[in-house]
C-alpha cells in the first residue's frame, strides 16, 4: 500500500487500527524519519495535527495526495525534505505529471502544478510556525500566475444555450428510449451538471442520503470549498433535474450508496458495479452523449465546461451577479465574472451610462 493508497481511496482519512487515523495516514507517507519517543513536536506528529486541523476532509485527501507527491520525489532524490531548497521545489515543479486519459502521464497543467504548490507550503508553513523548520522553499517558487490559472480553466469549452438544450434533451430521450439502469444514470449526471454549477468533486462525492428537502424545496448537499465548518452546502434542485434524477433512482432501486455509481459489466462478473463514479467516468458520459448530439465541442468537454456553461448563461441572460456567484459558491464575485464566456461584460458596462450623465451637463462640439 502506497501513500495515495489506502488511507484515503473511501473519501475519508481512516486506519486499519483506528486508533488515530490521522497518525496512521501520515505513517504511510515516505521520507518522513519517525517521531523520538515521547517527542510531542516530532515531523510526524506535526504533520498529521496539520492534516487534522484543515478545514475540510476533501481538502485533507486533496492535501495529504500532494504532500505525499513531495515526499515521494524527496524519497527518489534522498532529499530530507528539511533540507530542501527553492531549486528543489522548482525541479519538482518541472516534473509533475499527471494520469493520462488513455493510459501513461502526461504534464501535469498549471492549476494542478499550482495546488500541488499550495498543499506543500501550507504543510510547510505549518513546521514553520512549530519552529520544525526555518525554511519554507515553496515560498519564492515559480508558481503559475493568477492570469495562468485562469487562462487555464477557459480551456474547458463552454456550451451556448441552444448547444446545452440539445445535449439534455438528447441525454433524457436516449435514457427515455432504453430504459436502462445506465441510460437514466447518464441523463442525470448531464443534468446534475448543467443545472446546478456543482463541481465535479460535489457531484461524485454526494450519496443518496444527501438529498433532503429544505422550506419545502428539493435540494442535494453536497462537499464545497471551505463553506462553513465541515465543507458543506446544498443547492436547489428544480423540476428538470428531479424528473430525471427520481426515474434514474427509480430504475436503480435501492435506498442508499452513493449518488451515482457504476453498473455492472456487462460481459465481466468480477466488475458487479455498484461503485462511485469518479471524475474520468463522468468526463466520458458527457463526451459521448456530446458526440450523439452532435455538438462541435464533444471531444473537448470537461466536467468543469458544466459549471462554466452554467454561469455564463445565466450572466448573459442578465441573472444579478450576486445570484449567479451564490449558486457557484465564489467568495469573490471577480471569480463568477471570470467564468463568463460572452460579452455580458462589453454589453453591461457603465460608460455608457457615464456619457449619457455627462452629456446633460456638456455644451454641443463646436
Amino acid at each position: 500500500m502506497t501513500a495515495l493508497e489506502g488511507p484515503v481511496n473511501d473519501g475519508v482519512l481512516h486506519a486499519p487500527g483506528g486508533l488515530d487515523p490521522f497518525a496512521e495516514a501520515v505513517a504511510l507517507l515516505p521520507a518522513l524519519p519517525p517521531d523520538a519517543p515521547g517527542d510531542r513536536y516530532g515531523i510526524r506528529g506535526l504533520t498529521a495535527a496539520w492534516l487534522r486541523n484543515l478545514k475540510s476532509d476533501a481538502t485533507r485527501r486533496g492535501y495529504y495526495r500532494d504532500l505525499a507527491g513531495w515526499l515521494d520525489y524527496c524519497n527518489r532524490t534522498m532529499l530530507d525534505p528539511l533540507d530542501a531548497r527553492r531549486a528543489d521545489i522548482d525541479d519538482w515543479s518541472a516534473s509533475m505529471t499527471v494520469a493520462a486519459p488513455h493510459g501513461g502521464t502526461r504534464p501535469a497543467g498549471v492549476s494542478t502544478r499550482a495546488r500541488r504548490l499550495a498543499a506543500v507550503s501550507s504543510w510547510y508553513t505549518y513546521l514553520q510556525s512549530n519552529d520544525v523548520t526555518d525554511r519554507n522553499p515553496t515560498r519564492l517558487a515559480s508558481r503559475p500566475s493568477a492570469s495562468e490559472i485562469s487562462a487555464n480553466a477557459r480551456k474547458a469549452p463552454t456550451l451556448s444555450a441552444p448547444e446545452t438544450a440539445l445535449l439534455l434533451d438528447t441525454a433524457e430521450s436516449r435514457a427515455a428510449e432504453l430504459g436502462t439502469e445506465a441510460a437514466w444514470r447518464d441523463a442525470a449526471v448531464i443534468a446534475l451538471l448543467f443545472y446546478t454549477a456543482l463541481r465535479v468533486s460535489a457531484i461524485t462525492g454526494a450519496d443518496l442520503s444527501d438529498l433532503s428537502t429544505e422550506a419545502g424545496y428539493r435540494i442535494l448537499w453536497h462537499s464545497t470549498k471551505g463553506k462553513g465548518p465541515d465543507g458543506r452546502d446544498y443547492v436547489r434542485l428544480d423540476g428538470e433535474l428531479c424528473r430525471v434524477l427520481d426515474t434514474y433512482i427509480a430504475v436503480r432501486g435501492g435506498s442508499g450508496g452513493p449518488l451515482l455509481v457504476t453498473t455492472p459489466h456487462p460481459y465481466d462478473a468480477s466488475k458487479p458495479g455498484g461503485k462511485r463514479l469518479t471524475q474520468r467516468d463522468v468526463t466520458n458520459i458527457m463526451r459521448k452523449l456530446a458526440g450523439l448530439a452532435g455538438l462541435p465541442a464533444a471531444a473537448r468537454l470537461s466536467p468543469h465546461s458544466g459549471r462554466r456553461t452554467v454561469i455564463t448563461t445565466l450572466l448573459g441572460n442578465d441573472v444579478p451577479l450576486a445570484k449567479v456567484q451564490d449558486l457557484a459558491g465564489h467568495a469573490d464575485p471577480r471569480t463568477t465574472r471570470r467564468y463568463d464566456d460572452t460579452n455580458h461584460k462589453l454589453a453591461a458596462s457603465p460608460v455608457t451610462d457615464l456619457t449619457r450623465i455627462l452629456a446633460r451637463h456638456r455644451s454641443s462640439p463646436g
